[in-house]
């Protein structure tokens, strides 16, 4: 396939330290021609300056917002500057490996599947762990209600121990680290809902091929590696506590649910989850804390003192409004 047929749309998930590095595994890894995209929120300026200058040397389209974006949204605009039978969506803190987009690809061209995914990896070393394998997710009818069932496959599992288990298969959910989506399916279904603006945005689009009668696979010659914090760069405490953030945590449960009818009040604990997530920004002050007082005394001190102050901060800082600006 020529470089006509695959836009890659490159946008932010979390942090923008991890950048150089990602794009350059991009461009080194990958064999199969392409258009890139690449969308950037308000990035550090040093990052922005590498941006520009490897746009400039490359030749790929950087579109630079003046604020922060849900990635969701970054998303959108790189899909209305894409072109092309296929575009591939990848966060800019993913890693790719060689043959990537290719197996993406011939998976899409020998299935005729709508979403296509890769054996995704997380962690440092990288591509040694496993993400997820594909997973379940749909809505199921019990005692007259809706509920939301989700689980991913091989969670957690070293990659050379899984590997060997996992072929080329249909599946239900692939999340957005690295997804190959037929540019027809957003002309079926329109672009991606922005309403989500911290989570929830894979299982919704997952859902809503589904639905449609389009077909989800992973497929596990294409290995991709997430590069999950900690550490995190000071310049990315901003945007890692704003995209985590309570206020957009609630705002896309709420959207979710909503849009879904569903009853749980936290679908399969999505909320708990990225609220505790976001912890990892205080990785190195309860590393103190815990070499201070140990790990019994430091572990009561997180949970009855830093954790509240940081969720109190949080709501103080990023009100419930920067949920409903979208």
């Amino acid at each position: 396939m020529s470089e006509l047929d695959i836009t890659v749309v490159v946008v932010p998930r979390e942090r923008f330290s991890l950048i150089p590095r990602s794009l350059e595994c991009l461009y080194t890894e990958t064999e199969v021609p392409f258009r890139l995209v690449y969308v950037d929120g308000r990035s550090p300026a040093r990052i922005r300056h590498h941006l520009e200058a490897e746009a400039k040397r490359r030749g790929f389209r950087l579109i630079r917002s003046p604020r922060y974006l849900a990635p969701t949204e970054a998303r959108n605009l790189g899909l209305s500057q894409a072109s092309g039978k296929y575009v591939v969506f990848i966060d800019n803190d993913v890693l790719v490996s060689p043959g990537w987009l290719g197996a993406l690809v011939r998976c899409a061209e020998e299935t005729g599947a709508w979403l296509v995914g890769p054996l995704y990896c997380f962690g440092e070393p990288a591509f040694t762990k496993v993400h997820m394998a594909g997973g379940t997710a749909h809505v199921e009818v019990r005692d007259g209600g809706r509920y939301l069932s989700e689980e991913h496959h091989f969670p957690g599992r070293p990659l050379e121990e899984v590997r060997p288990k996992i072929r080329r298969m249909r599946t239900e959910l692939m999340e957005f680290h690295c997804l190959l989506v037929r540019t027809e399916v957003f002309e079926r279904l329109g672009p991606l809902d922005a309403g989500l603006l911290s989570d929830f945005e894979h299982l919704d689009l997952c859902l809503a091929v589904r639905e449609a009668g389009g077909t989800i696979y992973v497929e596990p010659e294409a290995l991709v590696n997430w590069v999950t914090p900690p550490p995190l760069a000071w310049s990315d405490l901003p945007y890692f506590m704003l995209r985590w953030s309570d206020a957009w945590n609630r705002a896309s449960l709420r959207h979710f649910r909503e849009k879904w009818r569903l009853v749980e009040e936290d679908p399969n604990g999505h909320y708990e989850f990225v609220t505790s997530y976001r912890k990892r920004a205080l990785w190195p002050l309860r590393r103190v804390i815990r070499r201070a007082l140990g790990w019994r005394r430091g572990t009561w001190v997180e949970r009855h003192a830093l954790f509240p102050i940081e969720e109190a901060l949080n709501r103080l800082f990023i009100p419930e409004k920067f949920g409903q600006r979208h």
